[in-house]
């Protein structure tokens, strides 16, 4: 192949390879706040309402078995009393230690399975705040992409993930927010109960539970 030949070849490489450069889109970064964007959805309240529902359903489940867990240490208590009683004959005094012991296990053991459930309730009720964070996310993702495409954006990033500078006038925090929020049902006339604020963001961890003792008693293992 002739020098000629050679140099009209690598002309003619390097206008295609400058022609595919050219052809790219030029970048256009926009940035949205995806923190703000979750506390501000309507779903995002629904969800949070119906999480502290079954929190709270939770909470008076296991007020409940306290209240017969507590029931059930004072007739323990009773019974120990009884056993001790000088005036009971052998037979009603070896009774008394027999209730009083299958009393104990039976303290121990409601102790053991009312902090397993407070524990499991709370660690489920942690799984589900996740997974619906996960789906708000996903939903909230997709509208995103949606308005920043119509934008010409090839680029979006969030505005909390640490950027040390982003121009306000790419943000789309506010039209993203008008868009997730376009299909808010109509809110229910307000009514007592429900006068006092909530807190609208899921991002909170649920409590972690107490542990529930019963005085004089260790948890059975």
């Amino acid at each position: 192949m002739n020098r000629t030949l050679k140099s009209i070849l690598t002309i003619t490489a390097f206008g295609a390879a400058a022609l595919g450069l050219s052809a790219q889109p030029a970048i256009k970064l926009i940035t949205v706040d995806m923190g703000k964007l979750l506390e501000g959805y309507y779903k995002t309240e629904q969800v949070v309402a119906k999480l502290k529902g079954a929190e709270q359903k939770i909470q008076d489940e296991g007020e409940g078995k306290i209240k017969e867990l507590n029931q059930l240490a004072e007739k323990y208590k009773e019974t120990v009393d009884q056993a001790k009683n000088a005036l009971l004959t052998p037979d009603a005094r070896s009774k008394a230690e027999a209730d009083s012991a299958k009393m104990l296990d039976d303290l121990q053991q409601r102790q053991t399975d009312i902090n397993n459930y407070r524990v499991n309730s709370q660690r489920e009720l942690q799984q589900q705040l996740n997974n619906a964070r996960a789906i708000l996310l996903d939903e909230i993702s997709k509208k995103v992409t949606e308005l920043g495409k119509g934008k010409g954006a090839t680029v979006i990033i969030d505005s909390r993930s640490g950027l040390v500078y982003s121009d306000a006038a790419f943000d789309i925090t506010d039209e993203a927010m008008a868009l997730i929020n376009k299909d808010r049902p109509a809110a229910p006339a307000p009514t007592a109960a429900s006068a006092a604020p909530a807190s609208s963001t899921p991002a909170a961890s649920p409590s972690a539970a107490p542990m529930v003792t019963v005085p004089g008693l260790a948890p059975k293992n």
